[in-house]
């Protein structure tokens, strides 16, 4: 039940936006990838693990889902190669591990001015790593939403909406 609350927090930030080009970095078997893709043009699913990127490309494909590019590799050198093919997206979707995202990656989102990232994170000391080096750069938190994945422990996924100020 909560995974479709925070999947629909993500939803309704990308709703609020506009966003109908969305990448999604650390896609993993593409399950924010598929509950998203109805509400945008098009995604494109960001996940080094190749056997996770198989693995999502079987489920879409089970699901009848068709407007989703899954793309094995490293975010940080995909991205510039999907820019430089003028795919610009109006949202990032973030999802890392625990270890919160790598370091080139943030840079690659400051450098191309991605206008939009949504950060889903279950880790409060690295989201607030990472959101302190996107919002030094230009970033600004719009809102930040909890969800209570694990009842009854201190673990709690939260759902961050950040713009880049630079582009407005």
């Amino acid at each position: 039940v909560q995974t479709e609350v925070l999947y629909s927090q993500v939803v309704k930030y990308l709703r609020d936006i506009e966003a109908e080009v969305v990448f999604d970095i650390y896609s993993g078997i593409g399950t924010i990838s598929m509950f998203v893709a109805p509400f945008c043009k098009k995604v494109y699913a960001i996940e080094i693990v190749e056997d996770a990127v198989e693995d999502a490309k079987k489920s879409s494909k089970n699901n009848g889902i068709s407007n989703i590019e899954f793309i094995c590799g490293r975010a940080e050198i995909e991205i510039p190669k999907l820019l430089k093919n003028g795919i610009i997206p109006q949202a990032v979707i973030l999802d890392p591990p625990r270890s919160g995202c790598e370091k080139e990656l943030l840079e690659s989102l400051i450098e191309h001015k991605i206008p939009n990232i949504i950060y889903v994170s279950c880790n409060p000391s690295t989201l607030a790593r990472d959101s302190s080096i996107l919002c030094s750069n230009g970033y600004e938190i719009l809102e930040v939403q909890p969800v209570d994945m694990f009842p009854q422990t201190f673990h709690v996924e939260c759902v961050v909406l950040m713009t880049n100020v630079k582009n407005k």
